[in-house]
């Protein structure tokens, strides 16, 4: 259990994450847009930022991405309020954004890499949603996939933090059976400095593939160099 004082850090950790972001990552960012017709042996990559947060995240990845070649018309991203349910509301919107870049695109997969909060909202649609079907590849960036206990600090108010305590309803669903079904190829990429998921290895995921990034904050995986291009490298596999 929390003493106050912990509470009190973990709920300004938790809520003012997205402000420690890197400031390469906080580029603006787009929606799907239509695209021309193309021939391309890669799937298009859908973005799912974390919670309190905002697509303007990914600036960093996304031109480490474009530099290996991608164009804008291969790499998108998902909005969305994240104080809202996983399961009853956002997963199910982020089905439907999925299916959107589908049809832009006319890909018959899509790649997804969430960070954070967003690893639960994206295992949710591939596991419950339809996303077997759709999702090719899947990346965790230091995503409470078995909960944080920081997600106490806030759970008596926010949906999203009860979403991301140890033993929610979530998490114990996700957990349940396989925790990575289907044919998506899983990667968690964790540190074991991270000031928000507790414990650290939250993130690793039986099934996938779990790549430990060294010392480095929640918010510093967005922005790291090694991080990048082992998330580069998986979505080539």
């Amino acid at each position: 259990m929390l003493t106050a004082r912990q509470a009190l850090v973990a709920l300004l950790t938790l809520c003012l994450a997205s402000l420690t972001a890197p400031a390469a990552a906080r580029a603006p960012d787009r929606g799907p847009a239509p695209v021309a017709d193309r021939a391309s042996p890669r799937s298009p990559v859908v973005f799912v930022h974390g919670y309190n947060a905002d697509p303007g995240v990914w600036g960093g990845l996304r031109a480490d991405l474009r530099a290996d070649g991608y164009t804008d018309a291969e790499l998108f991203s998902f909005g969305y309020d994240t104080h809202q349910s996983v399961n009853e509301v956002l997963a199910g919107r982020l089905g439907a954004y999925v299916e959107q870049v589908r049809r832009e695109t006319g890909a018959a997969k899509v790649d997804v890499v969430a960070h954070s909060f967003g690893s639960l909202v994206s295992r949710w649609y591939v596991k419950f949603g339809g996303g077997t079907a759709t999702v090719d590849h899947w990346v965790s960036l230091a995503g409470p996939n078995r909960g944080t206990s920081t997600a106490w600090a806030c759970a008596l108010w926010d949906q999203a933090c009860r979403d991301m305590t140890p033993g929610s309803y979530v998490v114990k669903n996700l957990g349940g059976g396989d925790p990575t079904p289907g044919a998506v190829k899983y990667a968690t990429f964790w540190s074991g400095c991270d000031e928000v998921v507790n414990p650290d290895d939250s993130v690793p995921l039986a099934g996938a593939v779990n790549t430990p990034v060294g010392c480095l904050r929640h918010n510093d995986l967005l922005g790291d160099d090694g991080t990048s291009a082992g998330v580069r490298a998986f979505l080539t596999s």
